[in-house]
């Protein structure tokens, strides 16, 4: 078996000129990881290797793509850094940052629960990386204590973003994924989500997980499980501090409309406590980040036989080569956490780049001061439209706008939650209204005539940004053009409300 590593080794040697590899570190089904030392600097990484042909069998061909086009996207203190992938015939070795001391996980398992100013600083570390995942419109989708890794100094990367996914103006996720226990009461329940409301759930789970030692959802009946978190059912210890308390209150919340967002976290008095410069200074964008050269570093590289007018051109034009891989090993030695990571005197430029806003196949508004504006539909980036309304304004006055409405076109609806509801409308009552056509659908079922004519949908407010929702109508069941109808009339009416 030791001669097989070792002729395993030297084939992928070949592939890896400028590492030399160590002992491995994980073994999965479709991938293992080892350790490596990069030859010019000296700086160890950790190489993650893909078999393709088990990931083809496995049908992950996508997932896989996904994962390493948005790991390219950060560069932040506790994100764990990718530094180039190498492709080959059979292989894709993916060169990350080496974090040494493992598991969240482990951590807290070896420790038990942690002390509220150790348990503070992991906490602030975990929400600054994790916003600067939204702010590049990336949701990760399985936060838990064993995607968070500590280096040696115990400090956090966030890591494993295998289930996440871009997120885009106007479109919602479905997917139930990552650990049932750090899930979000929505995901559990296949409702729709936004992207950032889940991950802050799993937030709160990890911080309850940091200060208690245990869960606060936790049964071997999964069955039992999704109804406690359902219902948002969980013990806060009597020992916790009542910001700490009130903290994990806000952030364990069901209804994701009161959830508490990123900027509330961040202004809340326990995440202030002690808060290191570096987090304390207004987030920047990716783009800003990677615009920015450092002469130092670059000058380190040049010495070591690189053309400083190419490296410069590759780090402008994001080229992954030898060169930039070096700056950028050798940059995180220049800018260690604890003197204040991409430095405090960064101040903000340019917001990071907003998505397309929600488009759909009839033209959607945003409601402002009471003034509401036509927004024109356009084809996202995906391919794929959605049908809804954005406005900015208080939810309970969306709700009540929304139920006048849906009154005036004699729809009957059956609350679900404070911001959702199942709605049923049937064609002798849209005869009601002058301005939607009576529609029902004729069909041949064993030579009896049948006539559809009720439609059943679904309401169901979201938020998306700060300060700003969605309203989303979902069909159930019932004749498509129906439903096209009433969305076309709720549309033109809610507008002049």
């Amino acid at each position: 078996m030791e001669k097989v590593g070792k002729y395993e080794d030297k084939s992928i040697e070949v592939f890896l000129k400028n590492y030399k590899l160590g002992k491995i570190l994980g073994v999965g089904s479709t991938a293992k990881v080892k350790a490596a030392r990069h030859k010019l600097t000296g700086h160890q990484v950790a190489i993650k290797i893909l078999n393709h042909r088990k990931i083809a069998k496995m049908g992950l061909e996508q997932k896989v793509r996904r994962e390493i086009k948005i790991m390219k996207l950060f560069k932040h203190p506790h994100i764990v850094q990718l530094y180039e992938v190498i492709e080959t015939p059979t292989d894709t070795y993916v060169v990350m940052e080496y974090v040494k001391s493992g598991e969240l996980f482990d951590y807290i398992v070896e420790k038990g629960r942690l002390k509220e100013d150790e348990a503070r600083r992991i906490f602030q570390q975990i929400i600054c990386g994790v916003e600067h995942c939204h702010r590049n419109m990336i949701v990760h989708r399985d936060l838990k204590p064993e995607n968070v890794l500590l280096d040696s100094n115990f400090n956090v990367k966030v890591a494993d973003f295998g289930f996440s996914n871009v997120m885009y103006d106007g479109h919602f996720f479905k997917t139930s994924c990552g650990s049932p226990n750090y899930a979000a009461p929505e995901v559990i329940s296949g409702k729709l989500y936004a992207g950032p409301e889940v991950d802050i759930w799993s937030c709160g789970v990890i911080l309850y997980a940091i200060l208690c030692g245990s869960l606060p959802f936790d049964n071997e009946n999964i069955l039992i499980l999704r109804q406690k978190i359902k219902n948002g059912v969980y013990k806060l210890p009597s020992y916790l501090s009542a910001e700490a308390r009130n903290l994990i209150s806000s952030l364990l919340i069901v209804d994701p409309l009161r959830r508490i967002t990123m900027p509330q976290i961040r202004q809340h008095p326990w995440f202030q406590a002690h808060l290191p410069r570096y987090l304390a200074v207004k987030p920047t964008s990716t783009l800003g980040q990677l615009e920015k050269i450092d002469e130092d570093v670059l000058q380190k590289v040049v010495m070591m036989g690189f053309s400083k007018d190419k490296l410069v051109e590759s780090l402008h034009n994001k080229r992954q080569n030898e060169g930039t891989v070096t700056y950028y090993l050798l940059l995180g030695d220049r800018f260690p956490i604890s003197s204040g990571y991409l430095g405090a005197e960064i101040q903000e430029s340019t917001e990071p780049k907003q998505m397309n806003p929600i488009v759909g196949a009839l033209p959607s508004f945003e409601r402002m001061h009471n003034q509401v504006v036509a927004v024109a539909p356009q084809i996202p980036n995906n391919g794929k439209w959605a049908l809804g309304l954005q406005a900015k304004a208080h939810p309970r006055d969306i709700m009540m706008k929304v139920l006048k409405v849906l009154q005036e076109l004699n729809v009957c609806w059956k609350k679900i939650g404070e911001y959702n509801m199942k709605c049923k409308l049937t064609s002798d009552t849209i005869t009601h209204h002058q301005d939607m056509p009576n529609h029902s659908i004729m069909l041949k079922v064993n030579h009896v005539t049948i006539f559809q004519n009720v439609v059943k949908f679904e309401v169901q407010l979201y938020k998306v940004q700060e300060e700003r929702y969605l309203l989303d109508l979902q069909r159930i069941q019932g004749p498509q053009f129906l439903f096209l109808n009433l969305c076309a009339t709720f549309i033109s009416q809610l507008r002049v409300v």
